[in-house]
């Protein structure tokens, strides 16, 4: 390891608590990753969380919001920017935190860029590109939402949404494999791109649809309106009857429910394919797991059907904690994978 590469390494560890602190699975799959790409991608995703930290928080104005953003990007893109005109709007914004881990994610920002500016140029270059559309697509989530009641209006719109706060980290993912690891899998690095792509989406609109109710209730919808309408529901429609407990409402969106769920488990189904042609096993079950988990919560929210926005569903932490012992037991050979993809996606009989 060059001694660019050991200081990063050294410089990450003292923020993976924090990283831990904001995604319990995404901290599992970074401390797997070959140390050749952990610093850019956890790097990346720290950055990326921040930004998304600030877009949600609605309790300061949207053109507060879209302005910092604005200058988060603008000082990401600089190789020497900094964020000396925005601490105190940074402070403002932690405050406002009621999540610690967010709260101290949001004031270690400026490390976090000191971070990415530590990387190499080439690695910095990947970094930058990923955050662009991720920044973008939470934007266009600043400026959609927040005035009474709104929804994506298109199938397409979903799609280019789906890709730009996640599709776009799949491919993030396979570049920066390919630059460090060589010869890293088995299939071609294209084929990769593309499946991290759909893979990458298939995790977004897996969050869309366990987060809906929680969406509904803020006056958000990423349900798209023309999908809806000819349902003959409205996203008003939909929050009154989830806020009222109208069960028979709610079951009249099933039939979009069931398609995107179907949509997402072949997207998740495109991870495990991904992560079964990669070679090393740390790099496999680092990029495999959030399929894996992604599958038990699409068993989970297939038998709550809609209902499930009246709830949190999550794979609790004992089964993630089986299933990685069932994984080290067993190993993460292509089929041991398939086989625990598909035990996921089964019902758990009583």
């Amino acid at each position: 390891m060059t001694q660019s590469a050991l200081s990063n390494t050294t410089n990450l560890q003292s923020y993976l608590p924090l990283l831990r602190g904001v995604s319990r699975s995404f901290y599992l799959s970074i401390r797997l990753l070959p140390q050749a790409v952990r610093a850019p991608i956890a790097v990346g995703y720290l950055l990326a969380r921040a930004t998304d930290t600030v877009a949600d928080t609605t309790a300061i104005p949207q053109t507060e919001r879209s302005t910092l953003l604005r200058n988060l990007q603008a000082a990401m893109e600089l190789p020497a920017g900094n964020l000396n005109a925005s601490s105190d709007q940074l402070a403002a914004f932690a405050q406002q935190q009621t999540d610690t881990h967010e709260k101290g994610l949001i004031r270690a920002l400026p490390q976090c860029l000191h971070l990415l500016q530590s990387l190499s140029n080439a690695d910095q270059a990947c970094v930058r590109w990923v955050l662009g559309p991720i920044i973008q697509g939470q934007l266009l989530d600043v400026t959609r939402f927040g005035h009474g009641m709104q929804a994506l209006q298109t199938e397409q719109e979903l799609i280019d949404y789906t890709w730009q706060v996640a599709g776009c980290v799949g491919e993030f993912w396979t570049t920066l494999c390919d630059r460090h690891l060589g010869d890293f899998a088995s299939l071609p690095t294209g084929t990769l791109r593309e499946m991290g792509r759909r893979y990458g989406m298939g995790l977004q609109r897996l969050n869309i649809l366990r987060d809906a109710g929680a969406d509904l209730m803020a006056d958000r919808c990423y349900l798209p309106q023309d999908r809806l309408t000819a349902l003959g529901l409205s996203p008003v429609q939909l929050a009154q009857a989830l806020a009222r407990g109208h069960s028979d409402t709610l079951s009249r969106v099933t039939p979009l429910f069931n398609e995107y769920l179907d949509i997402t488990q072949a997207q998740l189904r495109d991870g495990l394919t991904y992560s079964c042609a990669l070679h090393s096993w740390r790099l496999r079950l680092a990029s495999v797991l959030p399929a894996l988990i992604g599958a038990r919560t699409l068993t989970l929210l297939r038998q709550a059907g809609p209902q499930a926005w009246q709830q949190r569903i999550k794979m609790p932490r004992h089964e993630i904690r089986a299933l990685l012992w069932r994984l080290f037991w067993r190993g993460t050979s292509p089929n041991t994978l398939a086989q625990e993809f598909a035990r996921l996606l089964t019902p758990a009989t009583p």
